[in-house]
């Protein structure tokens, strides 16, 4: 590929990133998506997306009866592969967009030209660092870090959950929990809750809502399946055990955007990158972005994949009025 020009690039392989994948090639743009490399902890270019650590989803159109995350994300790599997007797994380490075309620098030292970029890494759920915190999301053992995506599934029906956590998030969390739960456990390691006014009183009016206040999660037990998770008293430093059949890590998420750094781009102060109204430009003409990188409100598959649909239509006509398509 040395000295070609590319139309498009996408980096980033989830749902944003492959939908966009799959329009640009029928679009005839031959787009090329770097995936990122497998990496033994989930992290920032994830191949596949936070959708590799789902392992049910029973809430994306088109799959009456569920799909497991990762075959989800081989099958809308197979439907762009079928309109000829090239596949490369390999990590984008920098980007330069003060020149044109645009120069994307590899984690193997190479140099790859383009016109434009869809910029499709989503956000990392932050994850409390435990061993076996991430050996049970991995299995999909009862660990997750969404529970408008996994919540809902039987397993967790009726059983005590617990959601960790004292922000805004943790309070939309735990409260969507409640529908399905029979206790939530909120787990937070202070005496108050740094969440708004309106959001806790919302979810403390939730008859079967137990807080557990100065607690801090030191491990998860069970070998398959989540069966307890243990605390720790964080002004005593007594450790105790609390069940549980399923615990949901709600301590906010960080857009993967540290490739950008010095790249030009606009992010808000969350560090989410900046798009224009109703679109997917950014503030750099020829640079767009979609799904999770660009939303921190609703981060789910279905939302990415229409975010990736108009990055991908919003890159061929761009290129089109400039004339290189």
């Amino acid at each position: 590929m040395a000295g070609q020009v590319r139309d498009v690039v996408i980096i980033g392989s989830g749902p944003a990133g492959w939908t966009a994948a799959i329009y640009a090639a029928r679009a005839q743009l031959k787009p090329v998506v770097y995936t990122g490399t497998p990496k033994s902890d989930p992290g920032p270019m994830l191949p596949g997306g936070q959708l590799m650590l789902t392992t049910e989803v029973e809430n994306y159109p088109g799959f009456p009866h569920g799909v497991v995350g990762p075959e989800m994300m081989g099958l809308f790599q197979q439907q762009a592969e079928r309109f000829g997007t090239e596949v490369i797994g390999e990590d984008v380490v920098r980007c330069d967009f003060s020149k044109r075309p645009f120069e994307l620098h590899m984690g193997d030292g190479s140099v790859v030209k383009t016109r434009s970029v869809i910029i499709a890494t989503g956000a990392t759920a932050n994850w409390l660092g435990l061993e076996n915190e991430m050996r049970l999301a991995r299995s999909g053992g009862g660990v997750s870090a969404c529970a408008v995506c996994d919540g809902a599934l039987p397993a967790f029906r009726n059983q005590p959950l617990g959601v960790v956590g004292g922000g805004d998030t943790a309070m939309e969390e735990a409260h969507y929990l409640t529908k399905f739960a029979s206790t939530v456990y909120v787990i937070h390691r202070r005496d108050s809750f740094r969440a708004s006014r309106i959001m806790q009183e919302r979810l403390l009016k939730a008859p079967n809502v137990k807080v557990l206040w100065n607690k801090g999660v030191v491990d998860c037990l069970g070998d398959d399946k989540l069966t307890a998770v243990k605390l720790r008293d964080t002004v005593t430093g007594e450790i105790s055990t609390l069940e549980l059949k399923g615990l949901f890590i709600a301590i906010g998420h960080t857009p993967t955007t540290k490739f950008l750094k010095d790249s030009g781009l606009e992010f808000d102060a969350s560090g989410y990158i900046k798009l224009n109204s109703r679109s997917s430009y950014t503030n750099i003409e020829g640079v767009f972005a979609a799904g999770d990188v660009a939303d921190s409100t609703y981060r789910q598959a279905i939302t990415a994949a229409g975010m990736g649909c108009q990055a991908a239509i919003d890159a061929e006509r761009w290129l089109g009025a400039q004339g290189g398509h």
